[in-house]
């Protein structure tokens, strides 16, 4: 069996000097808020060229934490509406529901899977305070339009930088792009922990004081409370895992294009379409591989046959999910084609040249 992600093979990449460190770590007997942490945050910052770096529990608290500390600044309220895009994972829209916040669906780009930019101003109105861009798939969406409507309309870009870590636009890093962006480290991704992790990145003072404090029970200083916070806070063993893996990021993310660009240029046949590569390479780390059948299911039965694992990301749209009953008279045709066709292939560092091989003949041959 062809795994779709094998984390063990990839943890072991790195075995000596995670176990090591987690050892040190266990030994050091201090185990939150300490120099781990504060490590990780700094060449984090540092990776992503911002001014701050927080590290926070998990993906989905760094963007409830960013949209929280907009409101304690009177920045949103409650009510407000924030454009998202309708194909994401529910998680993004999870983040606004939880604060008050009101998701406006928009549809992505056929071709990208991202937000399409041209539908997003005539989503606007004057209850609109945000856009949450999401990365998905690994691939930057940002463009000179968007900052413009962004600009124009007074609203604030939020990342959803859960997939694309490593990813330039024009020479600056997914997480940077924006007023501030939510990054997740479940161990799936490019880069993972070996648990729930997160961060928020921002180059905006006042913001990222207010998420410190929001994720650590509201507080600022010992038992001093001022705002009704939350506990999400990065624990030392993730964090020093995650510093190390840091390190390797990069070559992680080259691989995957590598293997992306030969399944793009081998994978042939007339019932599969793949995901196009951007003009810009560094564009795109390939968190995912997705093709598209309009036999996914069958397609997908036939590779498990095969011995070739594969996951659909994701079967359902947030707006028909049981949770977003609210949003379920809304149509997004574009959304559902795809969540009814989309089907990933396994992709990362340790996929080795006869499994890319076995694939893609597996492929070829449905």
């Amino acid at each position: 069996m062809i795994k779709f992600l094998d984390l063990q093979k990839i943890n072991l990449l790195y075995q000596q000097e995670i176990e090591q460190k987690l050892l040190d770590v266990f030994r050091s007997g201090w185990y939150l808020m300490g120099e781990e942490v504060k490590n990780f945050e700094n060449n984090l910052a540092q990776y992503i060229d911002a001014k701050h770096a927080i590290g926070v529990a998990n993906g989905l608290d760094a963007l409830r934490l960013i949209f929280r500390a907009y409101i304690e600044l009177g920045v949103m309220k409650a009510g407000d509406e924030v454009i998202v895009p309708a194909n994401t994972y529910i998680a993004s829209i999870l983040a606004l529901s939880d604060n008050g916040l009101v998701p406006v669906l928009v549809e992505p780009d056929d071709s990208t899977f991202n937000l399409d930019v041209t539908k997003i101003e005539e989503a606007i109105t004057p209850k609109t305070k945000a856009l949450l861009i999401v990365h998905l798939q690994g691939r930057i969406v940002f463009s000179d339009q968007l900052k413009a409507i962004a600009n124009k309309y007074n609203l604030k870009i939020v990342e959803d930088n859960a997939q694309a870590i490593g990813a330039t636009w024009k020479g600056i890093k997914s997480g940077n792009l924006g007023d501030a962006a939510g990054f997740s480290f479940y161990p799936g991704k490019n880069l993972g922990a070996l648990g729930d992790a997160g961060a928020v990145t921002t180059n905006d003072n006042e913001l990222a004081k207010t998420i410190r404090a929001v994720a650590n029970y509201g507080s600022n200083q010992k038992y001093i409370n001022i705002y009704k916070g939350l506990n999400s806070r990065l624990d030392e063993l993730q964090a020093a895992v995650l510093d190390i893996k840091l390190n390797y990021i990069d070559n992680e993310n080259e691989t995957r294009r590598v293997i992306a660009k030969r399944f793009i240029a081998e994978i042939n046949h007339p019932k599969i379409i793949l995901p196009e590569n951007p003009q810009d390479e560094n564009e795109h780390v390939w968190h995912v591989f997705v093709i598209r059948s309009k036999d996914r299911d069958a397609l997908q039965n036939y590779l498990t046959e095969k011995g070739i694992q594969t996951i659909i990301h994701y079967p359902i749209p947030p707006h028909q999910q049981e949770a977003y009953k609210e949003l379920a008279n809304l149509s997004f045709p574009i959304t559902e084609s795809m969540h009814n066709e989309v089907l990933s292939l396994p992709i990362s560092s340790v996929l080795t040249e006869d499994e890319m091989t076995e694939i893609i003949h597996v492929v070829n041959q449905f």
